[in-house]
C-alpha cells in the first residue's frame, strides 16, 4: 500500500520512535494514493456520482466532455459522414444518369431495330410480289407456247387428216369406178366409158356428201 506524503513525513524512520521525531502520532489520519477521504471526515460510504460535494466538478467534467465530443463531432465525424453522404449522392446521380443513357441508347436500339423489321417486312413483301408476277408472267408465257404447240400440232393433224380423207376419197372413188366397171360389164356383157363411170360415181358421191 502507498501512503501521501504527507503521512510519510509523519511516519519515523526506521528505529526512531515518535519523541525522537517531535511528531506526535495521530489516528485515523492514513490516506492511499487513491485520494478517497476517509470515512471519518465524509460522513460515511456515500457513491461519489451522488456526492452533492462533487456535483460542480461533475458539471465541469460533463462541459469540456460535451465540448469536446461537439468538437469531434463538428470537426470529424461530421465532415466525414457529409463526405460519404455527398459521395454516395454523386454515385446515385451518375449511377441515374448511366441508366438514363442506357435507357435512352436501349430505346434508340429498339426503335431502330423497328424500323429495320418494317423495311425488311415491306422489301419482303415486295420480293414475293415481284416472284408472283414473275411466275405468273413465266406461266403465262409458257402456257402461250404450249398453245401455239398444240395449235400447231392440231392444225398440222387436221391437215394430215384432210390429205388422208382425201386420198381415201381419191381412192375410194378409183375403187368405186373399177368396181361400177366391173359390174356393168358383167350385167350387160360390153365395156363402159370409164368417163361415164366417173361421172356417175362423182354424181352419186357428190349426193352423198351432200
Amino acid at each position: 500500500m502507498f501512503v501521501t506524503p504527507a503521512y510519510a513525513e509523519e511516519v519515523p524512520a526506521e528505529g526512531q520512535t515518535h519523541t525522537e521525531t517531535g511528531v506526535a502520532p495521530q489516528t485515523g489520519e492514513l490516506h492511499t494514493e487513491t485520494g478517497v477521504p476517509s470515512e471519518a471526515g465524509h460522513g460515511g460510504g456515500v457513491f461519489p456520482p451522488f456526492d452533492q460535494t462533487t456535483y460542480p466538478s461533475q458539471l465541469l467534467w460533463l462541459v469540456i466532455t460535451f465540448g469536446l465530443f461537439y468538437m469531434l463531432m463538428q470537426k470529424v465525424i461530421v465532415p466525414r459522414v457529409g463526405g460519404i453522404l455527398e459521395n454516395r449522392h454523386d454515385r446515385i446521380a451518375q449511377d441515374l444518369d448511366e441508366a438514363a443513357r442506357l435507357k435512352s441508347e436501349a430505346d434508340a436500339a429498339i426503335e431502330t431495330y423497328e424500323r429495320e423489321l418494317s423495311a425488311a417486312k415491306a422489301k419482303a413483301g415486295q420480293i414475293a410480289s415481284e416472284a408472283r408476277e414473275a411466275a405468273k408472267a413465266k406461266a403465262d408465257a409458257e402456257r402461250t407456247a404450249i398453245e401455239a404447240e398444240l395449235a400447231g400440232k392440231v392444225a398440222a393433224a387436221e391437215a394430215r387428216i384432210a390429205d388422208i380423207k382425201a386420198k381415201a376419197f381419191a381412192e375410194v372413188d378409183a375403187i368405186a369406178g373399177e368396181t361400177v366397171t366391173a359390174i356393168v360389164e358383167k350385167l350387160i356383157g360390153a365395156k363402159v366409158a370409164k368417163t361415164e363411170v366417173k361421172s356417175a360415181v362423182a354424181s352419186v358421191t357428190g349426193k352423198q356428201e351432200g
